[in-house]
């Protein structure tokens, strides 16, 4: 029986220059997202999941993640003296979702070089990854589909997207093979933002992978590729490729997902997120249908 994965890495060294001036003194997984930080949504996912053990692979300027999953005294005092306790259980359910770890990337070599960073702490044991820029609808399935597919085929699992052709020299894509499952393929190869009209197909990779522990050894000697790195696609394609400990399968996901890593595809997702909201819906929907109606 294949043991219960506990453990996630999720990286947060990036500079976020697609977002400057803002992220200049913030990390930009504490940029806002409606009333949540993008990390917390991470962090939220991973833990519905089961996932209670998160290790962050950080860098420099990036305290602010640690501070917002540590207790904050005189915060928490003033509330309470407010008697202000809907304010209070916020502050508190962040500190208290999970059990955080961190460490620091060091030189900034890529995806590929941050996950192995993660190798003392996850140890010989299959474990998450989840990247900040990708946000999953709570109210969809993706994370835990992919840690019963990790168990049931023992190999290690990738979230796969159908984009729009136009799009596939911006993502991993897959090539693919069908299985039984009809949300499951067997991927035999992977390219890193193929040229455009060279992909293999419009399955592209997103921020959510569960790996087998030998990914660790692979990253080792896994040369830089794309823009100077050590890409995590290149060491899945030699899994992938070789069938390495069980090989890499993939989930589609056809649920909800908001990109905010991208400055337009930011605003969107506040906009969608809002609009679901009991608390906020009501008064922003007709706003915006208003907004809308007037524009040019």
């Amino acid at each position: 029986m294949a043991s219960k994965i506990t453990k996630a890495v999720i990286p947060a060294a990036g500079l976020g220059t697609r977002f400057l001036p803002a992220t200049k003194a913030m990390p930009k997984e504490m940029l806002p997202v409606v009333d949540k930080p993008a990390i917390q949504y991470v962090v939220e996912e991973a833990v519905a999941a089961g996932l209670t053990d998160i290790l962050m692979i950080t860098g420099r300027n990036k305290n602010a993640l640690e501070n917002h999953f540590d207790r904050v005294g005189e915060l928490e005092a003033t509330l309470e003296r407010k008697g202000d306790t809907e304010r209070l259980e916020k502050v508190n359910y962040s500190t208290d979702l999970a059990d955080v770890h961190y460490v620091r990337q060091g030189d900034p070599k890529g995806l590929g070089h941050a996950v192995l960073r993660a190798a003392m702490h996850v140890g010989d044991v299959p474990f998450a990854v989840l990247l900040g820029d990708d946000i999953i609808d709570s109210r969809d399935i993706l994370l835990s589909r992919m840690i019963d597919v990790q168990g049931e085929r023992n190999a290690s699992v990738v979230a796969l997207l159908e984009v729009d052709p136009s799009q596939t020299h911006m993502y991993g894509i897959a090539t693919v093979e069908p299985t039984d499952d009809p949300d499951i393929v067997h991927i035999t190869g992977l390219v890193e933002k193929p040229a455009a009209g060279t992909a293999p197909s419009n399955l592209a990779v997103i921020g959510r992978y569960v790996l087998r522990p030998e990914i660790f050894g692979i990253l080792e000697h896994t040369a830089p590729g794309k823009g100077g790195e050590i890409q995590l696609t290149d060491a899945l394609q030699e899994l992938a490729e070789n069938d390495i400990a069980g090989g890499v399968y993939g989930v589609v996901f056809r649920g909800r997902r908001y990109d905010t890593g991208d400055r337009l595809d930011y605003i969107k997702a506040i906009v969608q997120l809002a609009v679901d909201r009991d608390d906020l819906g009501k008064a922003l929907r007709p706003w915006l249908r208003d907004f809308v109606s007037k524009m040019d």
